[in-house]
């Protein structure tokens, strides 16, 4: 099965090498009709595979290598991206993004998590994702930028956690996204988070404070990955599947607990099969958060957001009855 098809898509793996063989061919009346005919049956199939998807193949399509990143979305819907560098005070993190641009004429930062491109060499120079303490740092640096100038923050959520190894500690991993929790929670400026792929554990978090929680359709957002859910559960990673229904981390799921605000959809097949479509999509849902959040003082904002990271805890019994 080629390497851009999930595991469930084995079906319209079949379907396109068949298509791209027959394009090989000379072309004729009839072989126009059959590409078309089988074009059709790919759209049909992949649109049923994708409204019945479990939680575990939901992670699959959070995780895709081609799914947008940050800088997608910025070159989709901002302009005049001016890129912010470095924490003052380590290095700068190339797995978070930050940066001032103009979205609708409207002067806003954008950060976001990157994981880099397909191309092997760039998701090293991002680490895949994983932030570091400077690079959780570097993003408050641009947060208290915008608070100052008064503009509103818009968020890209994309990473497996983050990063665990030795030199993050020794940095002090964990008392930087604490800081940024406090710190995001008091910031006076209207601030809409994007959950726009993998959420994952603190990493996630820690930039993920916000007035307004989008999520994109088959994005994730989990305490753990499923993975590591199983081996703690379980001692055994391969459980994987069972943990990802049990974490609840799926769109649906997570609006129905109230961790998020709404849902976005995404084209058919997921954001990586049309990135300019999932940016599309997006569009109308960002501009409806920063226009009703415009309008709410300050102080009322920042008690609304406390609010709401407050009732998160609170499970009601609806959920809690058909919980595993």
């Amino acid at each position: 099965m080629p390497s851009d098809f999930l595991e469930f898509e084995e079906p319209i793996a079949v379907l396109t090498k068949e298509i791209e063989a027959l394009g090989m061919l000379p072309r004729t009346e009839e072989r126009v009709r059959e590409i078309e005919r089988l074009e059709r049956r790919v759209e049909e199939i992949r649109a049923d595979l994708y409204r019945n998807l479990t939680p575990w193949q939901r992670v699959l399509v959070a995780r895709h290598p081609g799914r947008p990143s940050v800088l997608d979305y910025v070159d989709f819907l901002f302009k005049d991206f001016t890129e912010i560098h470095g924490d003052r005070r380590f290095a700068d993190d190339h797995a978070i993004v930050t940066g001032f641009a103009a979205y609708k004429e409207q002067p806003v930062l954008v950060v976001g998590h990157h994981k880099g491109s397909i191309d092997t060499k760039q998701k090293i120079h991002r680490n895949f994702g994983y932030a570091k303490p400077e690079g959780y740092r570097k993003a408050l640096r641009a947060m208290r930028l915008a608070e100052k100038f008064q503009r509103p923050i818009i968020v890209f959520v994309d990473t497996p956690a983050a990063y665990p190894g030795v030199e993050s500690e020794e940095r002090g991993i964990a008392e930087a996204i604490a800081v940024n929790l406090r710190e995001m929670a008091s910031l006076e400026v209207p601030i809409v988070v994007v959950i726009s792929g993998e959420g994952g554990s603190g990493g996630a978090l820690g930039i993920a404070v916000g007035d307004r929680i989008l999520i994109q359709e088959f994005a994730i957002y989990s305490v753990i990955p499923p993975e590591g859910c199983a081996a703690i559960l379980w001692r055994d990673a391969g459980r994987k599947v069972e943990a990802a229904e049990a974490l609840k981390l799926t769109a649906p799921d997570l609006l129905r607990l109230g961790v998020v605000d709404e849902i976005v959809p995404e084209p058919s097949g997921g954001a990586h099969t049309y990135p300019a479509g999932a940016a599309s999509l997006l569009d109308a849902p960002l501009t409806a958060a920063l226009c009703e959040l415009r309008d709410v003082a300050p102080e009322a904002r920042r008690e609304r957001r406390y609010q709401k990271f407050r009732e998160m805890g609170r499970l009601g019994a609806d959920f809690v009855d058909d919980a595993p």
